[in-house]
């Protein structure tokens, strides 16, 4: 048995913020939490592509793209991320076997679809979900999902299925683990904590593009508002529960999202000793609301409960009140002098 000394699992909403919270606090760094990471990050964002389709339905994220996250929040604090992918899966499960021998804790990209332990109702054809493997025994290897409960076992041919899992964003057997990771220090924390602020709300404020930050919104407003005259109610309804699904079941949702963004808003406020973030973390947890009870309004009119126009005109303001909350919380943040 291959079984790594002092690796904790932690449970948390999202599993890109759970491994990096997990394999940095592996690496020393105990005060790391979701919040932090996710804001270091610079993980809150908005973004409709209307060139382009996700299962059928609108190309919408509520966060930035996969794997950003981790590099952001590790660069931010002078650690270096070595990261792999393989066409060959034996050379692969070689690689991952060795680090493992050598105490190493590792994160994959993995997909969900076969993914043996997830209950049936939560797979689908989605690449990006990541997971440490933190050792081998017999049956398998050891697996820490930062959205599950406990530790579990996958077989030789369970991971290697799905870390190479076929489709878009296929993870290619791709792994990465933190290097050199520098002891904990407070200047460069607080200075990574501003940059992060600052680079978040000139995304959310500052991008000249419509369909990016928080004017994307209103982007996707105007599109809901035209739907049922444009693709008829059927597509339409099938276009607002792909919304949802973005919204509340891939990663945290864009509620949750906004949530855990308002939580890194306090403790910058704590670490900055700026309580003018107060104010702001309020409005964002808002924003979090707003998103939740606009899902509840669609998934009403995916279900055929409510049809007509004027269910998807409340929709739209929804989505209106919230560009305009997003737009005025960033612009302030952005025009902050820390």
């Amino acid at each position: 048995m291959e079984l790594i000394k002092n690796f904790d699992h932690i449970q948390t909403a999202h599993c890109e913020n759970g491994v990096a919270v997990s394999l940095l606090k592996f690496h020393g760094l105990d005060f790391m939490t979701e919040p932090l990471v996710f804001g270091l990050g610079v993980g809150l964002f908005y973004i409709h592509i209307p060139f382009m389709k996700i299962n059928n339905g609108p190309a919408i994220s509520f966060r930035t793209i996969p794997g950003e996250i981790f590099r952001r929040s590790s660069k931010a604090l002078g650690i270096k991320i070595t990261r792999k992918k393989f066409s060959n899966p034996i050379v692969a499960r070689d690689f991952l076997n060795a680090k493992l021998a050598e105490g190493v804790p590792v994160g994959c990209q993995v997909g969900v679809f076969h993914l043996a332990y997830f209950p049936k109702e939560y797979r689908f054809h989605f690449n990006a979900h990541n997971i440490i493997v933190y050792g081998k025994k017999e049956g398998g290897y050891l697996i820490s999902d930062p959205v599950m409960e406990t530790v579990t076992v996958l077989s030789e041919d369970q991971l290697e299925d799905v870390r190479f899992a076929r489709g878009p964003l296929a993870p290619k057997g791709h792994l990465y683990f933190p290097e050199n990771v520098p002891p904990p220090d407070n200047n460069q924390l607080r200075k990574a904590v501003a940059v992060a602020l600052k680079k978040n709300a000139w995304w959310m404020s500052q991008v000249p593009v419509p369909f990016i930050g928080s004017s994307g919104f209103k982007f996707t407003a105007n599109y809901i508002r035209k739907w049922p005259r444009k693709i008829g109610l059927k597509n339409s309804s099938l276009f607002l529960g792909q919304i949802v699904r973005m919204q509340e079941e891939i990663g945290t949702g864009g509620g949750g999202f906004r949530f855990i963004y308002a939580a890194f808003l306090e403790k910058a406020a704590e670490i900055l000793q700026d309580d003018r973030l107060i104010a702001l973390s309020e409005k964002i947890t808002l924003s979090g609301d707003l998103l939740r009870s606009s899902a509840v309004n669609m998934a009403a009119v995916y279900k055929g409960r409510n049809t007509e126009q004027k269910y998807f005109d409340e929709i739209a303001d929804g989505f209106d009140e919230i560009a305009a909350l997003e737009k005025e919380t960033f612009l302030k943040l952005y025009k902050m002098k820390f």
